[in-house]
């Protein structure tokens, strides 16, 4: 089902986590690592306050995002950079459902246009990384743009790193294993418009994919969105439900990685995007996801105190790169990623329901 039945208890946590942003207590500290404990091992979603993100870095970034998108089709189009992780997206080149080694009905049909920025492998002096792993920067040639979103990505950065400090504490693991995964990270922005632009060759009479269902590639995403309907998360009913930012919220969610350290007691959960149509027209939306994806020659492999779940079948050790090449070359390449057994298996067991 697409929206919950009457009286369904599906939630989304909202964690305060302030402790960790300023000086908690130990005390405070603990009661935030169990609630995101709780909180990814039941839904995969959670709403974070008190990530001390200002609203003027807020402001800037969504005013970058609208200078941004509110250029004309063709002037968007010379952002693009084809085969790598950055620039500008038009919509209809992307089908994320095949990341997710789902099959869709209509290949390279998720009509959200999109903004990418990140990392560059010339950021980490002396490690003598490959730009083909992260990717270089493409720059819109508008006023101002750059230093707004830098300020987001660096404020974006910081509540990512701070999550994974308080996932290491929840896992019971020493304070620093994420750095170790993370010291030289592929992080990504990706700024996302759904609406439909002008000569766009979309109809509103179909089952419009805004975004199709997907997990997200690396260790954990920080989201920030309008607070327009559209999103939604599969509950591990196989149920689709309706998530909306709260006021002044950051939506978190896992990423593969994460559920492979835990063997999916922590779930990288699978979400989609469908926009709704007011008075004939799709609302528009907006949302910037910042993705934490970890170090490319990292190796990832089960955690020794998670082997005991998924009935004891712990995902095979991959590597960062490896990992994200292969969902890449199924959402923006057109490729099946038959890689991806455990995330197609609940997306067809949701068709079912």
């Amino acid at each position: 089902m697409d929206k919950p039945e009457p009286g369904d208890a599906f939630v989304v946590p909202t964690v305060d986590i302030s402790a960790y942003v300023g000086a908690g207590s130990a005390t405070a500290r603990r009661d935030v690592a169990r609630a995101i404990d709780d909180a990814c091992a039941t839904v995969g979603f959670i709403q974070i306050v008190g990530h001390g993100i200002p609203d003027t870095v807020i402001e800037g970034l969504t005013s970058a995002v609208d200078d941004f998108f509110g250029l004309r089709p063709d002037d968007k189009k010379r952002y693009r950079v084809p085969g790598a992780n950055r620039g500008y997206t038009a919509p209809k080149t992307e089908s994320l459902s095949l990341s997710a080694g789902v099959e869709s009905a209509s290949r390279m049909n998720d009509f959200f246009e999109a903004f990418n920025v990140g990392v560059e492998a010339r950021s980490f002096a002396g490690l003598d990384l490959d730009e083909a792993d992260y990717g270089i920067n493409l720059w819109p040639d508008i006023d101002g743009y750059r230093a707004r979103i830098e300020a987001y990505f660096q404020a974006a950065q910081r509540v990512a790193r701070t999550l994974t400090r308080i996932f290491a504490d929840a896992l019971g693991e020493e304070p620093d294993f994420f750095e170790r995964l993370t010291d030289h990270s592929i992080d990504v922005l990706r700024m996302n418009n759904y609406a439909l632009p002008p000569g766009t060759d979309v109809t509103l009479d179909g089952d419009l994919t805004g975004m199709g269902e997907h997990t997200d590639f690396g260790i954990v995403t920080v989201l920030w969105a309008d607070r327009v309907r559209g999103l939604q998360v599969l509950a591990r009913d196989g149920s689709w439900h309706d998530v909306e930012p709260a006021d002044g919220a950051l939506l978190v969610n896992l990423g593969d990685l994460t559920a492979r350290l835990t063997n999916d007691r922590w779930m990288s959960t699978l979400h989609r995007v469908k926009p709704p149509v007011v008075d004939g027209t799709i609302e528009r939306r907006r949302s910037v996801a910042f993705f934490h994806d970890g170090n490319a020659d990292a190796v990832i492999s089960t955690l020794a105190s998670h082997l005991e779940y998924d009935n004891g079948l712990a995902y095979e050790p991959i590597t960062v790169t490896d990992h994200i090449a292969a969902k890449l070359a199924g959402s923006r390449g057109g490729k099946l990623n038959s890689a991806a057994v455990r995330e197609a298996t609940r997306v067809l067991q949701a068709a079912e329901k």
